[in-house]
């Protein structure tokens, strides 16, 4: 099978804290690791969350749908691979997959649909819309 193109990716080392009584990664924390290469991304492509919030826009997230194929385990090497597409005027979709490292065992499949908030309105500031226009070229 040939390995899919993505916009982004970002290794990572499982924590013996992150496991649950079962020796394997809660499913909650898989959340945790979506949620930083979804910023550091954004970091990447000078998106500044604080700098953001302090204009009073908000990035939040909407909806997540999540496919558990394989459990990680403690010290278990990993990489959450990321692509992005516009979905309609006021929401971004995050394409996200984690791959056990380095046999590429795929452990996760999500679907993490975004948004920015503006006075409690959904809005996509200008400054995102160009800076992920520019990496999506």
């Amino acid at each position: 099978m040939e390995r899919q193109d993505y916009l982004y990716e970002l290794e990572f080392s499982v924590r013996d804290y992150e496991c649950d009584l079962l020796g394997i990664v809660n499913n909650a924390v898989y959340q945790n690791y979506l949620e930083h290469a979804r910023h550091e991304f954004l970091h990447s492509i000078s998106i500044d969350f604080a700098k953001m919030h302090e204009k009073g826009k908000d990035a939040v997230m909407v909806r997540a749908e999540i496919d558990y194929k394989f459990p990680l385990r403690s010290r278990d090497k990993f990489v959450v691979r990321l692509n992005l597409q516009r979905k309609g005027r006021l929401k971004f979709i995050f394409d996200q997959d984690i791959y056990r490292l380095p046999d590429e065992k795929l452990i996760l499949k999500a679907k993490v649909i975004a948004t920015c908030l503006q006075n409690g309105r959904p809005v996509i500031p200008e400054e995102i819309i160009k800076a992920i226009e520019k990496k999506l070229q």
